[in-house]
């Protein structure tokens, strides 16, 4: 079983990078041509609104609550499961559509809301109410592509829900490139790139679900069972699953009333955070909820356990060196990645200091991924709700208290401390249930990864060239090194895991994972 969760996580990751490398290129795109003005932070704020309610309703608590559900249903037989999609999937419809209304008729309302500090300047408040306009909704949209997603993966389609959100990006840099040109307010094309994006990931994913027999007619079934369920388990993991996502909302709020620049600095380095914690964190949540679910419906309580103790030794094994390298790294990839055009050298040093922060969230990040299923498969929904309400409480405090010292850097920190105690109060809370036991060997396994870990920092601190010579370098140039650095410093990490004990194949077979 571990073998074949691995070959998910794999090929799910595989599609995830692909899409993230796509990211970049939209980023890199954006950056060049719009910096970090007053067009990007209200772009950034425009987008960020609905792709928080995207994160928070679709792809957060609605797949937490859909997929135990959908796996219940699936033992029943195929007409309760078919009953269950098409009553699913027509009462999220309508919802979404008024909730999509609304959000559009109340737009400039929003972003006061969401950003109250452009309320102080006339222009950029109009400015990010229309671009809100055009880009809610894709809330519609992806949310019913996040419905698709989910059923894709429990038929054990991981690669296409994964490999979707490059169209996003590729509209994206489409619209930046060739549309932007020709409008009056250039941003504008982002916005319409967010729109058709949205629609086209929609699109892509029903030919799949003809494939496998699982697109249903969408019916209005409010009363439905099957859907009093998921919107019970859903209303209180909207917060539990997406505290994370709340404390980077509260980051653009406080943001908005700090220097301009300091929306787009917290964006670009929170997209690199977001590389590593989708290519692989996002990756093993969507792979092993799913498992864990159908381990609870048919009470294989041991096989839970060593789920999520298998997950658990692949996060510090993969999680531990990104975030070091995160870390090391963040002004040689910000200069790398971004620093053209309208996107300033100190643009990327004032967005490398958040970007370090974060890094310092990133084990955190990822653990909350792997343990929130843990309770969302038992379909409670309620323990990481209390959780999730005091790290967001701790979150407001810590930004309050780091803002006023450290501006938007303040900010990443405090969510990266929010974030470390939502991953602990989530692991505490399994090992207190007793539905995660630690397997054996565990302060061996660390201190096992501790030996390739200091080697990696120590290589990466000899061989990385002053910040004076980035800045300085052309574009091959930089990216020559920073690839050099990248595959030299993963070439070393892997080559001394074996010759510390940590041999990835025996991570594949379930008993010798446990003993080691």
């Amino acid at each position: 079983m571990s073998e074949k969760l691995f070959k998910s996580t794999a090929i799910v990751s595989m599609m995830t990078f692909l899409s993230r490398i796509l990211g970049f290129v939209r980023d890199i795109v954006i950056a060049r041509l719009f910096g970090a003005g007053i067009g990007a932070d209200v772009f950034f704020v425009a987008f960020k609104i609905p792709n928080f309610l995207r994160r928070l309703f679709a792809e957060g608590a609605f797949s937490q609550a859909f997929i135990p559900v959908l796996a219940e249903y699936r033992e029943r037989g195929d007409k309760d499961l078919k009953q269950l999609i098409e009553a699913t999937s027509g009462t999220l419809t309508v919802i979404l559509f008024a909730i999509t209304a609304i959000g559009v008729i109340a737009a400039p309302l929003l972003i006061m809301i969401f950003a109250p500090g452009f309320i102080e300047n006339p222009a950029k408040l109009e400015l990010a109410g229309d671009l809100l306009k055009i880009t809610f909704p894709y809330l519609f949209f992806i949310s019913l592509t996040a419905l698709a997603g989910s059923i894709l993966n429990s038929f054990g389609k991981f690669a296409i829900p994964a490999f979707t959100p490059v169209f996003l990006n590729l509209s994206l840099i489409s619209s930046a490139i060739w549309l932007s040109p020709q409008l009056e307010q250039p941003v504008t094309a982002l916005a319409w790139g967010v729109f058709i994006g949205g629609v086209v990931q929609l699109l892509f994913q029903i030919p799949f679900l003809i494939k496998i027999g699982q697109l249903h007619f969408p019916r209005w079934g409010w009363r439905n069972s099957g859907v009093q369920k998921i919107l019970k388990l859903m209303l209180p993991a909207i917060f539990g699953v997406s505290v994370a996502q709340i404390n980077l909302l509260l980051d653009t709020l406080l943001a908005s009333f700090l220097v301009t620049g300091s929306i787009s600095w917290l964006y670009y380095s929170d997209r690199l955070v977001e590389f590593p914690l989708g290519v692989f964190g996002i990756a093993l949540s969507t792979v092993i909820l799913p498992s864990l679910s159908k381990k609870h419906a048919s009470k294989s309580t041991k096989e839970f356990s060593h789920t999520i103790d298998w997950a658990l030794r692949w996060v510090f094994i993969i999680a531990t060196p990104a975030a070091i390298g995160l870390i090391w790294l963040a002004e040689p990839l910000l200069l790398t990645l971004f620093q053209y055009g309208e996107f300033s050298a100190s643009d990327a040093h004032q967005a490398s200091l958040s970007l370090m922060a974060y890094g310092l969230g990133l084990l955190p990040f990822i653990f909350i991924k792997v343990l929130a299923p843990g309770y969302y498969a038992r379909q409670d929904t309620k323990t990481p709700v209390k959780i999730g309400i005091i790290a967001m409480i701790s979150n407001m405090v810590f930004n309050v208290i780091l803002m006023i010292e450290y501006a938007h850097v303040g900010l990443a920190l405090a969510t990266a401390l929010s974030a470390l105690l939502n991953a602990a109060l989530l692991y505490m809370g399994l090992v207190k249930r007793g539905v995660y036991s630690p397997d054996l060997g565990w302060l061996k396994f660390l201190l096992k990864l501790l030996i390739p870990n200091s080697l990696l920092l120590i290589g990466l601190w000899w061989f990385t060239p002053e910040s004076s010579i980035w800045i300085e370098g052309s574009v091959w140039q930089r990216f020559i090194m920073l690839s050099s650095l990248i595959a030299g410093a993963i070439a070393l990490y892997f080559a001394i895991l074996p010759l510390v004990g940590i041999q990835i194949k025996q991570l594949l077979r379930p008993k010798i994972s446990i003993k080691q």
